[in-house]
């Protein structure tokens, strides 16, 4: 519903405005000379761990994941914050502190921010990049014949709603960890990289599904190769399913072609938050990167049908 609301919103004109809202992208990217342009972006969310600190981390490393999929290198954030007056002032200053040393990691700093008080914690950044406005990662652009590779496992909806102490501590590790390492792999390649997006909310399906709707043709995911966190497998066995699946089932639709079964399917609608890059690369820049270790390969571009079926 919110993707249609974007839809009807007014668009002015202004040249410099390279990625805004028609269509929108994970980051709007502003011209300011002929080799630099400013990536912005904002994300927000109420608590999904308990730690503070890494409420903190994964807050930021979240949003400064849309800049790194646009092909832009962090530089500036500013906090988002909503708190209850009743929260211990050691657990806003530890989520904070941990937001700040990620920012720092990223590539950036903290410049500043804006607190409300809110019945509910409710945590972000709104976090600014550069990229060359010549070498922009768009969701749009995946070639028949190119390979789809994925920085970071997925499941973290699942096992972060019913996993074990010692599966939530992976994933909490994973989500802690920054795009920064992805996206430096894909500006080596930058020519052959085509569409690049982050996995978060709507799941690999639903984000899947953009890429090959904004490039125009069927994206066909290897379900049985795909990454995920310990337990996620399980879970989705026994029938565990978080809100985010039945609204990412609603968002791809009849755009999704799911000849994988049930158990697959619910991990591709899996919504993540801090998930890896997606990206749509050459053969040869996939074979490259997948054999560093980090990315795998989980499926293919062809022309046809802009859907994502999920083998």
């Amino acid at each position: 519903m919110l993707a249609e609301m974007v839809q009807e919103l007014p668009v002015g004109f202004d040249p410099s405005l390279l990625v805004g809202l028609a269509p929108f992208d994970d980051a709007a990217v502003y011209q300011l000379t002929d080799d630099l342009a400013l990536v912005s972006t904002t994300d927000f969310f109420p608590p999904l761990v308990d730690d503070p600190s890494d409420f903190g981390a994964i807050a930021a490393a979240n949003a400064c994941s849309d800049v790194f999929a646009m092909g832009g290198r962090v530089v500036l954030a500013v906090n988002i914050a909503a708190f209850p007056e009743e929260l211990p002032r050691g657990v806003i200053a530890a989520i904070f502190a941990s937001a700040s040393e990620t920012v720092i990691a990223a590539g950036g700093t903290i410049a500043g921010g804006h607190t409300i008080r809110n019945p509910e914690p409710i945590f972000g950044l709104a976090v600014q990049g550069v990229v060359d406005p010549r070498n922009i990662f768009r969701k749009g652009g995946a070639r028949p014949g190119d390979i789809a590779i994925l920085s970071k496992p997925i499941g973290t909806g699942l096992v972060t709603a019913s996993g074990t102490y010692e599966q939530k501590r992976e994933v909490i590790a994973g989500m802690r960890t920054l795009n920064k390492k992805a996206a430096e792999d894909l500006r080596r390649y930058a020519f052959d990289v085509h569409a690049v997006t982050d996995v978060t909310g709507y799941g690999l399906a639903g984000h899947g599904w953009e890429m090959a709707e904004r490039s125009g043709i069927k994206f066909i995911v290897d379900t049985m190769s795909l990454p995920l966190y310990s337990g996620a497998h399980d879970l989705a066995v026994s029938g565990t399913r978080t809100g985010g699946d039945a609204r990412n089932r609603s968002y791809v639709g009849d755009h999704a072609v799911m000849a994988a079964n049930e158990t697959y399917v619910a991990l591709c609608m899996d919504p993540q938050t801090s998930g890896g890059l997606l990206a749509a690369v050459a053969p040869h820049v996939a074979n490259a990167l997948v054999s560093e270790g980090m990315w795998v390969s989980i499926g293919s571009f062809e022309s046809g049908t802009p859907v994502i079926e999920l083998r």
